[in-house]
């Protein structure tokens, strides 16, 4: 039988974020003799051990993880200057300048900037229907006709 959505199957089960034995003492451990491990790695690294260089360099230098990428692209108005848009990144990532995934991130841009330009232009034809209609002189329909000529 399946379980319910976002319940578990065993309720009396053990807590979210409680750790093991085993990895809360090696946590102890690995705590006490941190200053002692840094220390060795640090000489190991001046003594030109790559893997403790590589060790060290993780710590002070992280990997970048997103950078900001300068492309030029035309001013976007209406929904028809995302091809042109499109093609500007498609002609960035063939020159070298940008890489697929970035190409990529700033379609997903151009496309939610175009999305909410057909969203705010839906809206005021909306309005503008609404105001047309509120506007409109009242007109009879044809029960509301009368006819004079019968009496």
């Amino acid at each position: 039988m399946p379980f319910q959505k976002g319940q578990s199957g065993n309720p009396a089960g053990r807590p979210r974020g409680i750790v093991n034995r085993a990895t809360a003492l090696a946590q102890t451990l690995l705590s006490e003799r941190a200053e002692g491990i840094a220390r060795k790695v640090i000489a190991l690294a001046e003594a030109g051990d790559m893997a403790a260089i590589r060790v060290c360099m993780d710590r002070l230098v992280p990997p970048i993880k997103h950078q900001p990428v300068a492309v030029e692209l035309p001013p976007l108005e209406k929904a028809v200057d995302s091809v042109e848009a499109l093609a500007c990144i498609a002609a960035a990532v063939a020159a070298g300048e940008l890489t697929a995934a970035e190409a990529a991130e700033l379609a997903k841009v151009v496309d939610a900037y175009v999305g909410a330009l057909a969203s705010k232009a839906f809206e005021e034809r909306l309005s503008a229907l609404e105001n047309g209609i509120s506007r409109a002189p009242d007109v009879p329909g044809p029960a509301a006709v009368r006819d004079d000529t019968s009496v």
